[in-house]
């Protein structure tokens, strides 16, 4: 059979591109080369709805096997009692546990998409705000999430679901804390660990585990997975919707989320992929990914330490994660140029609405960087500091693309001492 030679010429050219650049998007991540052969496995040939045990389909003996790896090595890795690793992505994690959880027009509370939160936290262009009646908390002017606001919307609204997380929020958050808003007004939590979930898995960050009812997560992001999506509960309980088996038994919340995976948004999972997540969590359990989360971490500190010293507006003024948001206006720039100089550069970034934002969500006001790509590649403190002057001479020459060129041949010379993925496991 003859190579198709178009479609792999461009996927050595996105290749050259992700070797040759600095990848700064806080939501991407490098893979191990063994994620990369369990998800281009002949795994992806095999239909496989239902789960292990209770397939629709035949010769599903092997698959049964992978799905089960995956589902116990997530448990162990996140210390949870239920875990269903069929959803394609976070979104479809979400969309799942909504189903299971409320009707149409259901009230939920979420974080607002401009102060940081995420599509499926009740936007009205996303399923989360067609089919639900969205409300929404955010950020005080320091940056900060205020509780007693939060828990002052909670009481007023009432909403059926409150869902804490966030694709742009540098801060911890206090699980212990929406669970006790949650409880005044009968609501079910749900954590959205999407973002920081490598984080919380190496016990760097609040663990959600002991106070949401329910958490979902993307499996790449700081996790370093393939793309993909997960949903967990710490301990199994009855549904508090007062659904019942034939014989009048309350279904257990886990049932009711499997039944909300498939049949009820989902076909066949994607096997492939699930033997990727199980590669990418036994890769977690091993001593050198804590090491890994660190250095995030500490790369995040040290650029959101560089930014404040070039006078660069960082929202909240720090970060306890991966990730930063930076408010341009002060430097007469919007997010859509910003992200546009730094891609002639080298540099990936992405545009992101900021609080209380002037612009639209098609310019913005600012850019989200993060570190989970350059720390798999090897990149330190110090070497963080210098893409950080990377940054600032580029954006401080917008309208000079001789000097961006310039930075161009010097970004790529210093990114080819990092290998893709630097890091090895046992």
């Amino acid at each position: 059979m003859n190579q198709d030679k178009e479609i792999f010429n461009l996927i050595e050219k996105e290749n050259i591109r992700q070797k040759n650049g600095v990848e700064l998007i806080a939501s991407e991540n490098f893979v191990s080369e063994q994620v990369k052969q369990a998800v281009g496995s002949c795994l992806t040939n095999k239909y496989a709805e239902g789960y292990p045990g209770k397939r629709y389909y035949g010769g599903c003996e092997v698959i049964d096997e992978v799905e089960t790896l995956a589902i116990e090595r997530a448990k162990k890795l996140f210390g949870v009692e239920y875990v269903n690793v069929q959803p394609h992505s976070g979104s479809q994690a979400n969309a799942a546990v909504m189903l299971a959880c409320l009707k149409a027009g259901d009230k939920i509370l979420g974080f607002d998409l401009s102060h940081g939160g995420h599509l499926t936290h009740g936007s009205p262009v996303n399923f989360s705000g067609i089919l639900y009646n969205a409300t929404f908390y955010g950020l005080d002017k320091e940056g900060n999430l205020d509780y007693d606001k939060i828990e002052e919307i909670a009481l007023k609204e009432k909403p059926n679901m409150i869902i804490c997380g966030a694709s742009a929020y540098t801060k911890d958050w206090d699980y212990e804390r929406f669970r006790n808003i949650a409880n005044k007004i009968g609501a079910i939590l749900l954590a959205d660990i999407s973002h920081p979930s490598g984080l919380i898995a190496s016990k760097l960050l609040n663990d959600p585990a002991k106070h949401c009812h329910i958490i979902t997560t993307t499996t790449h992001k700081t996790l370093r997975g393939p793309r993909g999506g997960m949903i967990m509960v710490g301990e199994d309980f009855e549904n508090p919707f007062n659904q019942k088996f034939k014989s009048g038994k309350l279904k257990s919340m886990s049932t009711l989320l499997n039944s909300a995976v498939f049949p009820g948004s989902q076909g066949g999972p994607l096997e492939h992929v699930i033997a990727g997540k199980a590669v990418a969590f036994k890769e977690a359990l091993d001593s050198s990914f804590v090491d890994y989360s660190k250095q995030v971490i500490a790369n995040a500190k040290t650029m959101v330490n560089e930014f404040v010293k070039l006078n660069y507006d960082v929202v909240s003024g720090e970060t306890m994660n991966h990730c930063m948001l930076i408010d341009l206006r002060s430097k007469n720039i919007n997010g859509k140029t910003a992200e546009d100089i730094l891609q002639f550069g080298d540099i990936t970034v992405n545009k992101n609405m900021v609080p209380f934002d002037t612009e639209s969500p098609f310019i913005t006001s600012g850019i989200r960087i993060g570190t989970p790509a350059i720390t798999t590649r090897g990149l330190n403190e110090k070497d963080c500091k210098r893409i950080v002057y990377f940054i600032n001479e580029i954006l401080t020459n917008v309208n000079n693309l001789d000097r961006v060129n310039e930075i161009k041949i010097e970004v790529n010379n210093f990114m080819k001492n990092f290998p893709m993925f630097k890091v090895s496991h046992a």
